[in-house]
């Protein structure tokens, strides 16, 4: 009789020999990076005592600031110094690191928990599901779930929300739901954490908004669409790059469109790029052609030119999948 695989837990990893931990998400965190983050930060203070564990995040949007956790987390990249465990959760490669990235490569053991498909498998010890909804939902499976208590649990389930897209992505499995049900029987207040975090926009989020609807533009026969924000257009609004989240998920919801590619400029002459699918379509391939990456249907990348020749390099790798 073959034996079924013990799948590895959190206290495989948190041992008495740890004893100084960084917990760290990605660059311009979104929901699932600070939720997830901030899950862990929770469940290594209240688990693991004898760890000093430090919660590290380039400052999330107001939105998300209600998360427990946060209160006690650094938003400043840290003086370099060793810690015995370094732990990234939603971070797709090493040069996606927040503000602690320099705490890498003096760790003494790396942890990676992630859920993209382009992971380069890149510290000592990965677990990366490329079929979880998000990284909350692969933390989750990590956890005993006698030690989840409602601050963890309203985490986790932030993250989860927000990269399912409430539940409504094809990347919503029935995993993901009975994780869900599970969070929402511990007391988590769904409706509170969706309409707060993932709904609500202030006016100037909404103006920016209609900005890129207004101007943005259809290619290859209505399949592509592509809007744009440049760094006079964010200052004319008086908007950050947070306040430009979900934008590319209503340019996806154009009727017939297979790809929505946005552009904000985030410094003179350098791009972000954020790509989402609907149907089939792999974005991924082509942020990867740009040392971007990311999941099959949401992906992003960075290039350096001006809006015009960042649209037609972007159309022409598009065009090879369409």
């Amino acid at each position: 009789m073959r034996r079924k695989k013990k799948m590895m837990k959190l206290d495989d990893v948190f041992t008495q020999n740890i004893k100084t931990c960084a917990i760290v998400g990605h660059v311009s965190p979104d929901g699932d990076a600070v939720g997830s983050t901030a899950a862990l930060f929770l469940y290594v203070r209240r688990n693991y005592p004898w760890i000093d564990a430090e919660l590290y995040l380039e400052r999330p949007k107001e939105s998300l600031m209600f998360l427990p956790g946060l209160s006690d987390a650094f938003f400043e990249t840290p003086e370099e110094s060793t810690r015995d465990l370094f732990v990234s959760c939603d971070v797709s490669s090493t040069d996606r690191f927040g503000v602690a990235g320099n705490l890498f490569p003096l760790a003494k053991k790396t942890f990676c928990i992630d859920h993209h498909v382009s992971n380069p498998l890149f510290a000592d010890i990965n677990v990366v599901d490329a079929e979880a909804s998000s990284c909350a939902e692969v933390l989750y499976g990590l956890m005993d779930p006698a030690k989840i208590d409602l601050d963890i649990a309203t985490a986790l389930y932030t993250g989860l929300v927000h990269d399912s897209g409430v539940f409504q992505y094809s990347n919503t499995r029935g995993k993901t739901l009975r994780v869900a049900a599970d969070l929402l029987e511990r007391g988590v207040p769904a409706s509170r954490i969706i309409d707060e975090s993932f709904n609500q926009r202030t006016m100037r989020q909404s103006r920016i908004l209609g900005k890129v609807l207004q101007e943005s533009e259809l290619y290859m026969d209505g399949k592509v669409i592509v809007g744009s924000v440049t760094l006079g257009d964010m200052s004319s609004f008086e908007v950050t790059k947070k306040d430009l989240d979900g934008i590319v998920s209503e340019m996806r919801l154009v009727q017939g469109v297979l790809a929505a590619v946005f552009i904000y400029e985030t410094e003179p002459g350098v791009f972000k790029v954020s790509l989402r699918s609907n149907g089939d379509l792999d974005v991924s391939r082509a942020a990867g052609t740009f040392g971007g990456g990311g999941h099959i249907k949401a992906a992003g990348c960075t290039i350096q030119g001006t809006i015009p020749n960042v649209r037609r390099m972007l159309l022409d790798e598009l065009a090879k999948y369409i």
